[in-house]
């Protein structure tokens, strides 16, 4: 992946807002899993939209993401979602100033896809049969959540049964 650029507001609203010190520090957002949150607090964050484009062009048809702890993944999952997320169709403002949005193909890609996100990362039973309803019960809050799921035939039968049993362990 290409080398990460740190994310800094134009000088123009610098100045503005801090009258023109540059020695404010910018607060690290320390357990923000939420590219929105980040962004809209103005915390220190670094750019990594490249990743975006990167892993759009690859045409994977699947992408394991393997990192230690506390190195990111969440929060790209997050930056992944707010940036094809129809739910988020006209939030551009949050990838202003960002390397992905610099490009005119990408910018009209913001907010085009249905999104479905989740993430195991408060999943942390100590027995499996703990952990399989956990992820069980995530898994059925898609479907709550995002109802079309369950209208129509998006789902086969089986696919219904399936979230079905696992919702019930």
């Amino acid at each position: 992946m290409g080398q990460a650029v740190v994310y800094l507001t134009d000088k123009a609203k610098m100045a503005e807002r801090w009258s023109g010190s540059w020695s404010m520090a910018r607060i690290v957002g320390i357990g923000r899993y939420s590219l929105e949150k980040i962004r809209k607090k103005d915390l220190f964050y670094i750019d990594k939209t490249k990743f975006i484009k990167e892993w759009w062009d690859s045409g994977d048809d699947v992408t394991l993401i393997a990192r230690p702890r506390h190195f990111g993944k969440t929060l790209t999952m997050s930056m992944i979602e707010q940036f094809f997320s129809t739910s988020y169709a006209g939030w551009g403002e949050l990838f202003e100033g960002l390397a992905i949005w610099g490009d005119e193909s990408y910018r009209r890609l913001q907010g085009t896809y249905p999104v479905i996100s989740r993430s195991f990362a408060n999943v942390k039973e100590n027995r499996y049969e703990n952990a399989r309803y956990r992820i069980g019960q995530i898994l059925m809050d898609v479907c709550f959540q995002d109802r079309f799921l369950l209208e129509g035939d998006i789902l086969a039968p089986q696919e219904r049964a399936y979230l079905d049993r696992v919702s019930k362990r």
